[in-house]
C-alpha cells in the first residue's frame, strides 16, 4: 500500500466511497471530480503506481479491470450510446493520482481523440 495514497485508502477503507463494484482485487467508485456525466474509476486494491509498472503477471488483473468497467457502463445504460476506457500514464498525459485507475466516461457525446 502507499503509505499516502488516496486510492490505497479507498481500496482499503480508511477512506469511505461509496463503492459501485468491489472484490478482492479491485474496488469501483464515482470521480469526485467528473469529466463526464458518468466518470467512475475502477482500480486495484494492490498499489501500482503506473502503467509502466505492470509486469506480464498483471494481464489477468487489467483485463478484470476492463471487465468490470464494461460491467459497470452497462449498469449504468452506456452500451447503447457508448463510452470511453482510459488509462493515463505519467504527469504528461494527465495521471494525478500514482496509483493505476480505469476511467470509464459516458452519459453524453464525448469529444474525438486524436
Amino acid at each position: 500500500m502507499g503509505e499516502d495514497c488516496i486510492f490505497c485508502k479507498i481500496a482499503s477503507g480508511e477512506i469511505k466511497s461509496e463503492l459501485l463494484y468491489h472484490d478482492d482485487e479491485v474496488v469501483a467508485f464515482r470521480d469526485i471530480n467528473p469529466k463526464a456525466p458518468i466518470h467512475i474509476l475502477v482500480i486495484p486494491r494492490d498499489h501500482i503506481p503506473t502503467l509502466n509498472d505492470t509486469t506480464p503477471e498483471h494481464k489477468r488483473l487489467l483485463g478484470h479491470m476492463v471487465n468490470v468497467a464494461v460491467a459497470l457502463a452497462k449498469s449504468e445504460k452506456l452500451e447503447n450510446g457508448g463510452y470511453r476506457l482510459l488509462l493515463n500514464c505519467g504527469p504528461d498525459a494527465g495521471q494525478e493520482v500514482f496509483h493505476i485507475h480505469l476511467h470509464l466516461l459516458g452519459g453524453h457525446k464525448l469529444a474525438p481523440m486524436g
